[in-house]
């Protein structure tokens, strides 16, 4: 089992810029690749970024947020992070830490097997 806990809970205006920390506990947090997905209320979650094993690894990003948003991990602290700016109001959802027990970042919400419970990000106009 894998224990995800998000932090980072914050309302900015549009332009600004927003930090989420997701710490890892439970089993060896290397050998897990992670993700970030968004959920907005009324939509269906979403992809947001998700970074393989290594630190400098595979890196993939939603579209939407490809040159704002950067996922970054620290396997000594057992830590991904998701830096967010130049936010939107429609960046505004509940973001959830995932992982996954596999060397490749994932896109999909079906091949991850652990969730955080979610962190609300709200960007006003």
């Amino acid at each position: 089992q894998v224990q995800l806990v998000e932090s980072g809970v914050g309302l900015v205006q549009a332009g600004g810029s927003l930090r989420l920390s997701c710490v890892a506990s439970g089993r060896t947090f290397r050998r897990y690749s992670m993700g970030w997905f968004r959920q907005a209320p009324g939509k269906e979650r979403e992809f947001v970024a998700s970074i393989s094993w290594s630190e400098r690894g595979t890196i993939y990003y939603a579209e939407s947020v490809k040159g704002r948003f950067t996922i970054s991990r620290d396997n000594a602290k057992d830590t991904v992070s998701l830096r967010m700016n130049s936010l939107k109001p429609e960046d505004t959802a509940v973001y959830y830490c995932t992982a996954r027990q596999d060397f490749y970042p994932a896109q999909e919400s079906d091949d991850y097997e652990y969730w955080g419970q979610g962190t609300q990000v709200t960007v006003s106009s």
